[in-house]
């Protein structure tokens, strides 16, 4: 969030240029991009709760023979980081840029 709130500030890009618009989209991807590199390894790309929240519930209530457990104790974690750390971001935008 810090990340984008500071590439797509008004005050970051040139007046009438129209960078934000034509340009925007592409650095918000690259951003998205990095993170999922960075991370998304050790993490299963956790930045969209959807991902991990909704094959996570459909583990455990499809009758698999021999599946093994589905790990509820790190599931809050997919939901809450990206809400956190969402929120902290912005702070931290307003903190120093605003």
């Amino acid at each position: 969030m810090l990340s984008l709130l500071a590439v797509l500030s008004p005050g970051n890009l040139v007046p009438g240029s129209d960078l934000a618009k034509g340009f925007g989209p592409v650095l918000v991807g690259v951003i998205v991009m990095a993170i999922g590199l960075s991370l998304g390894g050790p993490t299963g790309y956790a930045i969209n709760p959807a991902r991990d929240l909704g094959p996570r519930i459909a583990h455990a209530l499809l009758p698999i023979d021999g599946k093994g457990s589905s790990d509820w104790g790190y599931s809050w974690i997919p939901i809450v980081g990206p809400i956190v750390g969402g929120v902290l971001g912005a702070f931290l935008y307003h903190l120093v840029w605003k």
